[in-house]
């Protein structure tokens, strides 16, 4: 079995500090890093998904969306957490950049040759990923449930993920949602 790590919009605007901060986003840094150092070690590739909007969207609140103006193309919020350390071969999957779509998933997302990110995924042999990242009830919830639906096992990482929670209740909802749909969870305890 492949195995692959996915890290989902560890981005400045999703941080204390950005435009769309995810409360203690920032906090997931250190504990992904553990992980990428331990896949990294294994020979296992990283992927790194980010938002990348355009100025003007149907995502945010002035044309009608649910989210203030975030991680738009080529702005500081755009860019991954500087306290990431992502290897030098990390794959970086670019989502959102579709004015007409919200784009959560990392399915939906492509990397810098304009492969699919499941496209990849496959090319590579991957079958099993393991997720962690912003934001619990929103991206990672997305990419979770649709790797689970394109034939993928996912391992959802508890220790590395936040959420937004709108409603105080929301992430807990989508960790239920993910867990139903078959994804498994693991701390850095549990699987290392």
């Amino acid at each position: 079995m492949a195995e692959a790590l996915v890290i989902v919009d560890v981005q400045n605007d999703f941080c204390p500090g950005g435009s769309l901060p995810v409360p203690e986003g920032d906090r997931v840094v250190p504990v992904l890093n553990q992980y990428i150092e331990k896949f990294t070690a294994k020979g296992l590739p990283v992927l790194a998904s980010r938002d990348c909007h355009p100025p003007e969207t149907r995502h945010f609140k002035e044309l009608g969306g649910l989210w203030p103006s975030h991680c738009v193309q080529g702005s500081r919020g755009a860019e991954l957490h500087p306290a990431l350390r992502l290897p030098t071969d990390a794959i970086i999957l670019s989502k959102g950049m579709d004015p007409q779509e919200d784009s959560y998933s990392c399915f939906q997302a492509y990397d810098p040759q304009g492969t699919e990110a499941a496209t990849l995924l496959r090319q590579m042999g991957v079958n099993h990923l393991y997720v962690g990242g912003l934001a619990t009830d929103y991206c990672v919830r997305s990419t979770v449930l649709d790797a689970l639906a394109q034939g993928f096992q996912v391992t959802l990482l508890l220790d590395a993920v936040r959420g937004v929670d709108l409603d105080p209740r929301d992430s807990a909802r989508a960790m239920d949602e993910m867990l139903r749909a078959g994804a498994r969870t693991a701390t850095l305890e549990t699987i290392f």
